[in-house]
């Protein structure tokens, strides 16, 4: 059932922009979801959608802009220690607002096309690489459910291949970090903050039900204008 008592994505979108520059770095803000946090029910509860977007996002990007101001000033400082100590925290919550920025694309609601499966290109595409969208969702969730700890799973193109791939990356790592060559199609988060309190931490039944909300128009696009 949908949570009508939470805040919509455009009131959270108001509320989390602050547009301050620190020392001339301008910092990142929490971006708006095309839907409200209840839209993607039963496949994702609007509980989970509201705390994984206002919080842990949330919390990504925080955490972000506090290390860019504390890395600028330790290079005003010429502070070299301090700048590599900083590195750690950038790469993971900087990876944290990228990652997710992409996540909330790659969903939409079943009455806006969520599930649907691609067309065109992409479903082409898919066909040939994986033999079916069935093959592919197969493997994904295979990946996804082996994922030591916590991480992410992929379907990315390889733009200089002309080849569809499926990765898998650990923690916050973006997808950037496996070659320069990728471009993030679809990408699943399977942080426990994704689904455990829908799902009672049983992620693969999480991995099942995520993709009949997938954005495949979305990812369609992205396709598009990378390899066409």
């Amino acid at each position: 059932m949908a949570l009508r008592t939470l805040a919509t994505r455009k009131t959270l979108g108001e509320l989390c922009k602050f547009q301050q520059q620190i020392r001339g770095v301008q910092t990142f803000t929490l971006p708006d979801l095309s839907y409200d946090y209840g839209a993607l029910e039963p496949a994702i509860s609007g509980e989970i959608m509201q705390l994984h977007h206002q919080k842990h996002h949330q919390t990504y990007i925080t955490n972000y802009n506090k290390a860019i101001e504390q890395l600028d000033d330790a290079m005003s400082k010429g502070d070299a220690s301090t700048a590599v100590k900083l590195q750690s925290a950038i790469n993971f919550n900087g990876g944290g607002h990228v990652n997710h920025s992409i996540f909330w694309k790659n969903l939409t609601p079943v009455k806006e096309g969520g599930g649907e499966p691609p067309h065109g290109s992409l479903g082409s595409a898919i066909n040939e690489s994986f033999s079916s969208l069935e093959k592919l969702i197969a493997k994904m969730n295979a990946e996804g459910a082996a994922v030591q700890g916590s991480g992410w799973v992929w379907l990315a193109v390889n733009k200089e291949l002309k080849r569809l791939v499926v990765e898998t990356t650990a923690n916050q790592d973006p997808l950037i970090t496996k070659g320069p060559s990728l471009v993030p199609l679809v990408g699943i988060d399977v942080w426990e903050h994704a689904y455990y309190l829908q799902y009672k931490n049983v992620r693969p039944d999480y991995l099942k039900n995520i993709w009949k909300v997938i954005n495949w128009k979305y990812a369609s696009q992205v396709y598009e204008k990378e390899c066409l």
